[in-house]
């Protein structure tokens, strides 16, 4: 049974920062092909945030990070986190983490997706 659990959610004030955490487990982790972030906020669609592709330090963000968020992924720990810096009211969200266990073309479409976290919220006051 595949499972991704995030971590890390929680309430900052705006300028803040937060490391979101999502291990997996279940699945080949060195061998998923890409691990993504999404976020939804509510009344609004769940929104690509950040993408990581299996051993290609490339990274994919949405247009607005704007340089404030970071990927990583821990092949050998099986997770992949998400820094984010210099968070905006704006980004009050449920976060998810998800995996694709083969590459394909559209990875900012949550459709693609093979797998997903519960989710954290991230509130972030003004």
């Amino acid at each position: 049974q595949v499972r991704l659990v995030e971590s890390g959610g929680g309430l900052v004030q705006a300028g803040g920062s937060l490391r979101l955490s999502c291990a997996a487990s279940g699945l080949t982790f060195s061998s998923t092909d890409v691990m993504g972030w999404f976020r939804q906020a509510p009344g609004k669609e769940r929104e690509f945030v950040a993408a990581q592709i299996r051993n290609n330090p490339t990274t994919y963000y949405g247009d607005f990070v704007k340089g404030r968020f970071t990927i990583t992924r821990d092949n050998a720990k099986n997770t992949v986190s998400l820094q984010m810096n210099s968070l905006k009211p704006e980004d009050t969200a449920v976060y998810f983490c998800a995996a694709r266990l083969r590459f394909s073309l559209g990875i900012r479409s949550p459709n693609v997706y093979n797998y997903w976290g519960q989710g954290t919220q991230v509130t972030v006051s003004s």
